[in-house]
């Protein structure tokens, strides 16, 4: 018995439409389409694993927040790094990602209003 495809597996292979702001040969970045700032990116690995602690590779490791340092950076000069672990830890689908949080005028504690 396989396993389903993930929703973001089921993106990368664009079984489902997304606004795609980066992609290489490893990862994609899209625009969370429930945001919670006023920049809300999604950076996932194409390669699957269901949690980030899942990977013990340091190399990549390392790639996974080098590219969501390059992709926030193209969107935002100054912005939050989040990754949720579990569903104890807020995680909702079980593809390694990373949230890139920004646009607060004020900062993110600061602001009201935007999600």
């Amino acid at each position: 018995m396989t396993a389903q495809p993930t929703l973001f597996e089921r993106i990368i292979a664009r079984e489902i439409p997304s606004d795609i702001v980066y992609e290489d040969e490893h990862y994609i970045a899209i625009r969370d389409i429930a945001p919670k700032a006023p920049v809300h990116l999604l950076v996932i690995p194409k390669r699957v694993s269901a949690r980030v602690d899942e990977i013990t590779d340091a190399r990549e490791m390392g790639e996974l927040w080098l590219t969501a340092v390059k992709v926030a950076r193209q969107h935002a000069d100054d912005y939050r790094l989040l990754v949720n672990a579990g569903r104890g830890g807020g995680q909702v689908i079980f593809h390694t990602h990373v949230h890139i949080l920004a646009g607060w005028e004020h900062g993110p504690d600061n602001d009201t209003g935007s999600a």
